[in-house]
């Protein structure tokens, strides 16, 4: 019969079939799905913080438009705003500390701006009940909040990840099939983000 295969190449195709069973349940596919996982989860965080960086620049003009006399406050948001979207870190270069701590240190720094600029604003209740100023807030509100979200879903998938390339049979897998996975970074506290921020009038 033609449909049939000699019984020596029918042992090879049954023992790649075994194989590749057993491969698939002992997870060698884990290692890549979970990098994959953390640097998607990672893009999303970088489109949050970047849907922030676009809504500054209306917000300085709309405050401007009220509170000229608060150059000094309105120029250290557009200065860390600038230095932020310099500072990139892409999906293939979170393995890097340093220049991770440069992403977080310079995103640090523009939240701290856009504090001081939101707390500068209750001197001017003018500005506070303009529906522009109001609308921007919302949305830098809710971007925020995405932003928290967006974070804690990339720690959750780099903790995944940076656990599975450490234990075994990850940690095997990992450096037998994929020497190229590397731990990520994920972020750490601010330092004092324990305590509510102090606002002085």
């Amino acid at each position: 019969m033609m449909g049939l295969l000699p019984p020596a190449r029918l042992r090879v195709v049954l023992m790649g079939l075994v194989l590749a069973f057993g491969l698939s349940a002992c997870g060698i596919n884990n290692v890549p799905t979970l990098e994959e996982q953390a640097k998607s989860a990672w893009s999303e965080v970088q489109n949050q913080y970047q849907r922030r960086a676009d809504l500054i620049p209306n917000l300085v003009e709309t405050v401007k438009g009220f509170a000229q006399q608060e150059r000094e406050v309105l120029t250290q948001v557009t200065e860390a705003r600038a230095k932020a979207t310099q500072v990139q870190v892409d999906a293939s270069t979170v393995t890097d500390p340093e220049k991770f701590r440069q992403f977080q240190e310079a995103q640090n720094q523009l939240s701290g701006a856009l504090g001081r600029l939101l707390a500068t604003v209750e001197r001017y209740p003018e500005l506070k009940s303009n529906a522009n100023f109001l609308a921007l807030q919302s949305q830098l509100e809710g971007t925020e909040n995405r932003i928290a979200v967006a974070r804690r879903d990339y720690i959750e998938s780099v903790r995944a990840f940076n656990t599975e390339i450490r234990t075994i049979p990850g940690r095997w897998i990992a450096a037998i099939v994929y020497p190229e996975a590397k731990p990520m970074e994920t972020f750490a506290a601010v330092s004092g983000s324990d305590r509510p921020p102090e606002v002085k009038f």
